[in-house]
């Protein structure tokens, strides 16, 4: 079994959802982040999202595009990150590690490169933002032959002729965008959320991991008693942007309160 369905089993097996992570890459820099990322380990993160830094991250609300903009502006590159994800698989061998972010830094060496490099840096999925199913070929075929999870966006507007779709050479997990907008912004009712999960749920058999708008852990709790994961992202992106290169504590307490509502 691969490490995402290792660690969705065993969440399960325990009776609560997983609790995914995300932090933008370099932000503040990229000498920053692998304590950032120690962080959520210890704080009881179960699978980490690793963001790639990008100059136009449109499904993003402000904070996370902020990130991006302190991340760059410190000079982060690809190389940055995956070194960054490479020294996290030495420390950490067994927690997950999914690099999410958006085609252009992911294809234009070509795809084949960037899933070697993934898979060499001990990367477990990748998450493109804006390479819809219908464009599979762009990226899929490349990671799934290195071994690595394409893992499928899914939205409130995601119809029923469109879901077998992005259920089509989806694995890993199925990351559920609550809300149809950027990140950040507002959360959705727990009643869309229920029924949501339970919709997508008669066209997979992957974990289902809500996210978008998930802040507290008086939001996370309801969310994991119908989702198989919770995906915060947000949140600890402000605890970065407010403390820096010393966020590694409080992000630490944030993530543990989180983890704490799940179980």
């Amino acid at each position: 079994m691969s490490r995402l369905a290792t660690t969705f089993a065993r969440c399960k097996a325990e009776g609560r959802a997983a609790l995914v992570t995300f932090v933008t890459g370099g932000d503040p820099n990229p000498a920053a982040t692998p304590a950032i990322l120690d962080a959520l380990v210890e704080g009881g993160a179960d699978v980490i999202e690793l963001g790639m830094p990008f100059t136009d991250p449109m499904a993003d609300g402000p904070a996370i595009q902020r990130a991006n903009i302190r991340s760059l502006a410190a000079g982060t590159r690809t190389a940055d990150l995956l070194r960054i994800a490479t020294e996290f698989r030495q420390r950490h061998p067994d927690v997950p590690l999914v690099l999410m972010g958006y085609a252009n830094p992911m294809v234009k060496r070509g795809p084949e490169w960037f899933a070697h490099a993934a898979r060499n840096a001990g990367v477990d999925g990748v998450i493109s933002v804006d390479i819809p199913p219908e464009e599979d070929q762009e990226l899929g075929p490349a990671l799934r032959a290195a071994g690595i999870d394409f893992i499928r966006l899914a939205t409130p507007t995601s119809d029923e002729q469109r879901l077998p779709t992005i259920m089509d050479g989806a694995s890993g997990f199925i990351y559920y965008v609550s809300v149809a907008g950027i990140t950040g912004m507002q959360q959705a009712a727990q009643a869309s959320i229920d029924a949501a999960v339970a919709r997508l749920k008669r066209y997979t058999d992957l974990p289902i991991a809500v996210g978008f708008g998930v802040r507290t852990p008086e939001q996370a709790g309801p969310i994991g008693k119908v989702a198989d994961g919770v995906v915060v992202g947000s949140a600890i992106i402000d605890i970065v942007a407010e403390h820096g290169e010393h966020a590694a504590g409080p992000v630490r307490d944030l993530v543990a309160s989180l983890a704490a509502a799940l179980r």
